[in-house]
């Protein structure tokens, strides 16, 4: 069942049980996920906390989250449950952020992007990033839709942000990998090689090199992987602090049974083998960019172009709570930034951005129609439009984008929710009600079969 150059260097790893990882890697993944504590308070029924994580826990068995309305809303997200690992890594080395930037440079699909979100509260800035287009398009619906507002999408080359200078507190690299932490799926064992892996390795290492320069010194930089290969693993964070000044930091796992520390050379890893711990394969490693934080980021002069006007600040500022400096137009586009312009325009200069924040609205001959952007965000002010509760079919009818039949709301523009959770704007206009659900975003499942395949909450 798997490659046979994968099982004899498992056997010449010491601090895995090669035996005992290849039977788990034959049973189902286990399911979990993650609250998003500011939209949802309640928890699973029958819940098992994910050790490591405060609002992660594991499922009993898989439900349909496409047919699931609060998975839409941005109420959870299901991610796996050793990548939730980052928690503890940002509470026992950055315990109390505040006014830091945080780059999530590989970032989709958006697991542990939403999860620096929550971690960094609103406050604070998050750009996360993705290379490729098609995927950096889902990791933005997926920000988007957890509603933080305090992240900046961009589809950049690692190496472009080497070119802000010392701008970013902490940089979590969760670097592409030879996937052998995923090989209870059978397209990760095909699309393994040993050819494959090494090119994995130079390839992390190229990363790693190009992204270091943005981190400032005494900043934290967490590397991870979802692979068992040591040349993907520790011996590229001993290349790491060999050659770029980089310091190896331990992690108190003493709490977490399972999790196996991996000593090589000095170095610091943390590695989430199945069966030892509930969860997908993954290796973690953090460190501590040496030297003293005097330099800051570039700062060379940005021209700033914002085209707000005086009714547009007054339209923000019933609409949210956003501060109006940060509030930006271009053109028909009003955008909130979470962080300085300043910032933000330097961001531009060397990054390409996809979503520069969220979306308030757009201007059409001075009339401002509600983005679906601002119905998710946590800036939103819900008393600033009606709102009407849906039950499940309409709730499901709305995220299909089908034709709506919703009785005895106002004309204009009102929020749809479903348990008291927004899933975004319609707007009646007498004769009928347009569905304004992002027509992209749209769920093509015709027969969802009802609300019993989806999670079951604790009242």
């Amino acid at each position: 069942m798997f490659p046979e150059g994968f099982i004899q260097r498992l056997r010449t790893q010491n601090y895995l049980d090669p035996d005992g990882l290849l039977r788990s890697l034959q049973e189902p993944s286990p399911v979990s996920i993650r609250l998003n504590k500011n939209k949802w308070d309640r928890i699973p029924h029958n819940p098992e906390q994910v050790a490591w994580c405060s609002s992660g826990y594991y499922l009993e068995s898989r439900p349909s989250f496409t047919a699931d309305p609060l998975f839409h809303a941005g109420c959870y997200y299901p991610q796996e449950a050793s990548g939730m690992f980052i928690e503890q890594i940002f509470r026992q080395h950055l315990p109390e952020p505040d006014n830091i930037k945080v780059l999530d440079l590989c970032g989709a699909p958006g697991g542990k992007s939403t999860h620096l979100a929550s971690l960094i509260g609103r406050n604070n800035l998050l750009v996360s990033n993705e290379v490729i287009a098609s995927r950096a398009s889902v990791l933005s619906e997926n920000v988007t839709k957890w509603g933080l507002s305090n992240a900046i999408v961009t589809q950049s080359d690692p190496s472009a942000f080497g070119r802000l200078g010392s701008f970013f507190d902490l940089i979590l690299v969760d670097a592409p990998c030879s996937g052998e932490g995923m090989f209870r799926d059978p397209v990760a064992i095909g699309e393994w090689s040993e050819s494959a892996a090494l090119l994995c390795s130079e390839r992390q290492k190229r990363i790693l090199a190009d992204v270091w320069p943005a981190l400032k010194p005494g900043g934290i930089l967490v590397y991870s992987t979802c692979t068992f290969n040591p040349a993907e693993n520790e011996e590229n964070v001993e290349w790491l602090a060999a050659g770029h000044g980089a310091k190896p930091l331990s992690m108190d796992i003493s709490s977490f049974k399972g999790i196996t520390e991996v000593d090589y050379k000095g170095i610091k890893g943390y590695g989430f083998y199945p069966g030892r711990i509930r969860g997908e394969g993954l290796f973690v490693s953090v460190m501590r960019k040496e030297g003293e934080n005097t330099a800051g980021s570039r700062s060379e002069a940005v021209k700033l172009k914002n085209e707000v006007k005086r009714q547009d600040l007054v339209v923000a500022g019933e609409w949210t709570s956003f501060p109006p400096e940060r509030i930006l137009r271009w053109g028909e586009e009003m955008f909130y930034v979470p962080c300085n312009p300043e910032y933000y325009f330097l961001l531009g200069k060397f990054l390409r951005i996809v979503n520069p924040g969220t979306r308030i609205c757009t201007v059409k001959n001075n009339s401002y129609v509600p983005s679906h952007d601002l119905a998710l965000s946590a800036g939103f002010r819900n008393d600033a439009f009606y709102s009407c509760e849906a039950g499940y079919d309409q709730a499901v009818e709305f995220l299909r984008k089908d034709p709506l039949r919703v009785e005895n709301v106002p004309k204009g523009y009102f929020l749809l929710s479903y348990n008291g959770v927004n899933l975004g704007f319609c707007n009646n206009i007498g004769k009928r009600v347009n569905n304004y659900y992002p027509t992209g975003w749209r769920i093509r499942m015709q027969n969802p079969g009802g609300n019993a395949n989806i999670i079951r909450w604790n009242d």
